[in-house]
């Protein structure tokens, strides 16, 4: 099961489910099992995101970060994890691969207009509210 490592913690650990160990080479990306599979409330998501320690120590990350699970998905989540160093890396079983955190989201109805609102910031971008 998904644990927070501390009560204030945000993201729940989520743990490796091989039979045995993976090897990514340099600059490989495995979908790695977890044997977890969820049923969230309407309204609600899971993401998937990267641990810390492993990208800092060890180049591991999660690919397409966030991930996001949808409240309908019922498969088994998978974690796309990618070597982004220039040594192996070994994924063992039971180890802690990626966070998950569950958000509650909305929905917006959409509209065409042919003209938007001004607003302060307008159309700057990239960088733009940094420059004085």
């Amino acid at each position: 099961m998904p644990t927070a490592s501390t009560p204030q913690a945000a993201g729940m650990d989520v743990r490796a489910s091989l039979a045995e160990p993976v090897v990514l080479a340099p600059l490989e990306r495995r979908l790695i099992p977890t044997g977890l599979y969820i049923e969230l409330p309407e309204g609600y998501e899971c993401q998937i995101r990267p641990r810390s320690g492993l990208a800092l120590k060890s180049g591991i990350t999660v690919l397409n970060t966030p991930g996001t699970i949808d409240a309908d998905y019922r498969g088994e989540i998978g974690v796309i994890l990618i070597n982004l160093s220039a040594e192996p890396f070994t994924v063992n079983p039971g180890e802690r691969i990626c966070q998950m955190v569950v958000a509650r989201h909305g929905f917006v109805d959409w509209e065409a207009v042919e003209t938007l609102a001004e607003s302060e910031r307008g159309c700057g971008g990239f960088g733009h509210t940094g420059i004085k």
